[in-house]
């Protein structure tokens, strides 16, 4: 269901990225359990074998060309959708602790399902994003949070900081005309700052920009705000 292992191979090769064999059978497999779950449930746009390789498995890896993630670190992937970036995360370093995060559950059964096909243990979290960020159990509780959404900086680092321990970090996964200065007020209000801000290109010329938000203190307990809030005026 993905490109033929050389041509994957050659496409991670690319970026300094070496690709197993075992790696890419469970890319494969993903794939070919996502293409499947996409008739039942609305996933993915991207279904056709290029599309899979480049834009989510590819994209998704490449965090780890750009953004130092240490073994056995505990990343949570907020609002994970159909598991982007965190299942590629963990099928490229499986030594990494992976929580996946999403508000539908029917995605959450899609998940559960993958992490069991592919033998590899994903701890699944049916929660809306700012109601986990207030979880003692989760709250504080990571090296990473990573995102890869179309909201609004300011709006993501509201979600995904509060998980994010003091000496983490927050990726945000964004197009190339994301300004992280807009975002100033909110990461700085939630115990951030900005750390290393990179731009690549995807081998189809796709543009992206990956964001780094240092966690350098507590969030304040009053954050994160509702849905309602956060959406009716961004920090």
């Amino acid at each position: 269901m993905i490109l033929p292992y050389d041509n994957t191979a050659e496409l991670f090769g690319r970026y300094e990225l070496e690709l197993t064999e075992k790696q890419y059978q469970n890319f494969d497999l993903y794939a070919q359990l996502l293409v499947e779950w996409n008739e039942k449930i609305n996933l993915t746009a991207i279904t056709d074998p290029e599309g899979i390789t480049v834009k989510h498995f590819l994209d998704s890896t490449l965090l780890f060309k750009y953004a130092e993630i240490a073994d056995e670190s505990g990343y949570i992937d907020v609002g994970t959708g159909a598991g982007f970036p965190g299942i590629p995360m963990k099928i490229y370093k499986n030594s990494l602790n992976c929580t996946l995060l999403d508000s539908l559950n029917k995605r959450i059964n899609f998940l559960k399902e993958v992490s069991d096909k592919l033998g590899l243990p994903m701890n699944c979290i049916h929660s809306r994003a700012e109601e986990g960020g207030r979880k003692p159990e989760l709250r504080g509780k990571f090296d990473v949070a990573v995102a890869r959404a179309v909201a609004a900086l300011p709006v993501l680092c509201e979600y995904c900081m509060p998980y994010v321990k003091v000496g983490g970090r927050f990726i945000a996964m964004k197009g190339p005309n994301e300004d992280y200065k807009e975002a100033y007020t909110a990461y700085k209000t939630l115990g951030g700052e900005i750390g290393e801000v990179m731009d690549y290109e995807l081998p189809d010329g796709d543009k992206r920009r990956i964001i780094i938000i240092n966690k350098v203190k507590e969030t304040p307990a009053k954050y994160p705000r509702n849905s309602a809030q956060i959406g009716k005026k961004a920090l």
